[in-house]
């Protein structure tokens, strides 16, 4: 990974740092009304990989409690630009995002992807991933 590639968990008011990302990294443009709801959850979590101030990769992640189990953190997705793809980026924005879950108490943490998204599986896998066997049911909400 490039040296000057910083890597670090996002404040609730470092909003703006969006401002500046590289194509590719989301799957949509930012839209300032669900940025905002966003970081004003303090369950939410943005990790960023910055290069000279632009945003080339992030990974997205949520604590959540239950009632009879410790905090674990669901890793929604993770994103890096094309150009930047294959450098460890992923994997130290899992390591920032896995550091801020231990501060938080958090015990466990997962992930789903798709069983051909052989890319994530790599990723997954060398971060230290277990797959085990899961099924994914879907709901749609729209009207």
């Amino acid at each position: 990974m490039n040296a000057s590639i910083v890597i670090r968990v996002l404040a609730p008011s470092e909003s703006s740092v969006l401002d500046h990302v590289a194509h590719g990294v989301f799957d949509h443009a930012i839209d300032a009304r669900w940025c905002a709801e966003f970081f004003a959850d303090p369950r939410h979590h943005l990790a960023v990989a910055l290069l000279e101030g632009h945003v080339i990769g992030m990974a997205s992640a949520v604590h959540y409690v239950h009632p009879d189990k410790p905090p674990e953190l669901w890793v929604n997705e993770v994103g890096v630009a094309p150009p930047h793809q294959g450098q460890g980026i992923g994997r130290g924005l899992l390591a920032a995002l896995f550091d801020h879950a231990r501060a938080l108490g958090c015990r466990a943490a997962w992930v789903l992807t798709d069983e051909g998204n052989e890319a994530a599986r790599k990723l997954y896998a060398a971060a230290g991933g277990v797959e085990k066997p899961a099924v994914m049911v879907s709901f749609k909400l729209d009207p």
